[in-house]
C-alpha cells in the first residue's frame, strides 16, 4: 500500500475578496509545510521496524491464538480459506495447483510453522501490529501485501498474486487475525524468528555437513530435496537446496536467519526433552545447506542504502570492507564491530 498524502482544500466563496495579500500566502505556506512534515514523520515512524530494546521493553510475550475463536462469518470464511492457504499452498498454488501453478511446491508453513503461529517459528504475531513499515531491502514503506509476495516470489520461487484477489485478501485476512490482539507498533517476544548471537568464528560447512548428517538428514533427505506427502501435492520435509526449495532472494538464505530458525524449532520431530542444537551447530548447518546449490534470481536492486545491508547479507557491494564471502559465513561479530567504528 503506497503512502499518500492527500490534501484536501475545501472550496470557499470569494465573496468580495479576490487577491491573497503575500503575508497570508506566506502563512498558508508555512502552515501546509509544516502539516505535510508533521504527517510524513507520523507516517514514517508508525512503519519504523520495531528495535530489540523496544519489543523486550513492552514486556509482551506472545501467545498463538486459538484457531477455534475465528468467526462464523463471511469475514470468518475468508480467514479460514487464508489459513488453509498458508497451511496446503501447494495444493493450491503449486506445480499442481487448483488455483494456479505458480510455485515450487513448498508451503507457507513450512517455513511458518504451525500455519504462522508457533512462539519463535517465524510465525506472524508482529505483522499485524507493525505494518505498514520501512524496510531497508526494498527501500520502501511495505504494506502486508507486499510481504507476502515477496515470500511467494523468494521463498516459494514462484510469480507474485494480485492483490486484489480473493487468495491475497485471505492471506492478508488470516495474518491480520493472528496478530490482531497485539498493540500497534509492538512486536511480543517471541514473534518472528529468534536474533540468534553471533558466534567467534565464521560458520563452517564441512562441520555443518555432520550436523546435517546426524539431525536433519533422516527428513530433508541425503540430497536435501526434502519428504513430499504422500499424493505428491506438496512437502511434509522441505527441501533445503535444490531447484524446489527457496531461491538466492529468500530472508533464510541469510544464515543468521537460517541459523536463528532452526536453533528453535530443529529437529522437527525431536522429542520435547531432547537435547537441541547448540548455536554453533545451528550456525554450521545453516553454512552448509545455504552453500548448496539452489534456484537465482537477480535481486539487484535489494539494499539501494547499502549502508543498510545486514552483516549477513551474502551480496556485495558494502561499505565495511569485507568480502561476499565474509559477509555469507563471517566473521560476523568483527564485521559488527567494524560497522560500529
Amino acid at each position: 500500500m503506497d503512502v499518500n498524502i492527500v490534501l484536501l482544500a475545501r472550496e470557499t466563496k470569494s465573496y468580495s475578496m479576490s487577491v491573497i495579500n503575500s503575508s497570508r500566502l506566506l502563512v498558508l505556506t508555512i502552515t501546509t509545510t509544516v502539516v505535510i512534515v508533521a504527517v510524513l514523520a507520523a507516517t514514517i515512524n508508525r512503519g519504523l521496524p520495531i528495535s530489540k530494546d523496544d519489543t523486550e521493553s513492552t514486556g509482551l510475550v506472545w501467545e498463538p491464538p486459538d484457531t477455534s475463536q475465528i468467526p462464523h462469518t463471511d469475514e470468518g470464511l475468508l480467514i479460514r480459506y487464508g489459513r488453509d492457504l498458508i497451511v496446503n499452498t501447494s495444493w493450491y498454488l503449486g506445480p499442481k495447483g487448483k488455483v494456479a501453478k505458480i510455485t515450487n511446491g513448498m508451503n507457507c508453513q513450512n517455513c511458518h510453522l504451525d500455519a504462522g503461529t508457533r512462539t519463535w517459528g517465524n510465525n506472524y504475531g508482529g505483522v499485524f501490529s507493525t505494518y505498514p513499515k520501512y524496510r531497508e531491502r526494498s527501500g520502501t514503506i511495505e504494506n502486508i501485501y507486499k510481504r507476502v509476495n515477496d515470500c511467494i516470489d523468494r521463498s516459494l520461487n514462484g510469480h507474485i498474486i494480485d492483490t486484489s484477489g480473493r487468495e491475497m485478501q485471505a492471506m492478508a485476512a488470516y495474518i491480520n487475525w493472528v496478530g490482531q490482539k497485539i498493540p500497534k507498533n509492538v512486536k511480543p517476544t517471541g514473534a518472528g524468528i529468534r536474533d540468534l548471537s553471533f558466534i567467534d568464528r565464521p560458520a563452517d560447512p564441512a562441520k555443518g555437513q555432520n550436523v546435517f548428517i546426524q539431525k536433519c538428514q533422516r527428513c530433508h533427505g541425503a540430497n536435501g530435496s526434502g519428504t513430499l506427502l504422500f499424493d505428491s501435492s506438496g512437502y511434509l520435509y522441505p527441501p533445503l537446496w535444490g531447484d524446489n526449495s527457496y531461491n538466492t532472494g529468500a530472508g533464510l538464505y541469510r544464515i543468521g536467519r537460517f541459523a536463528g530458525f532452526v536453533r528453535d524449532n530443529m529437529p522437527f520431530d525431536a522429542p520435547h526433552n531432547s537435547e537441541p542444537l547448540t548455536d554453533e551447530q545451528a550456525w554450521d548447518v545453516a553454512a552448509f545447506v545455504n552453500s548448496q546449490p539452489r534456484p537465482q534470481k537477480d535481486y539487484g536492486k535489494d539494499y539501494p542504502n547499502i549502508a543498510g545491508k545486514p552483516v549477513d547479507h551474502p551480496f556485495g557491494p558494502f561499505i565495511d570492507g569485507f568480502s561476499e564471502e565474509q559477509h555469507k559465513y563471517g566473521p560476523f561479530k568483527a564485521i559488527s564491530l567494524a560497522r560500529k567504528k
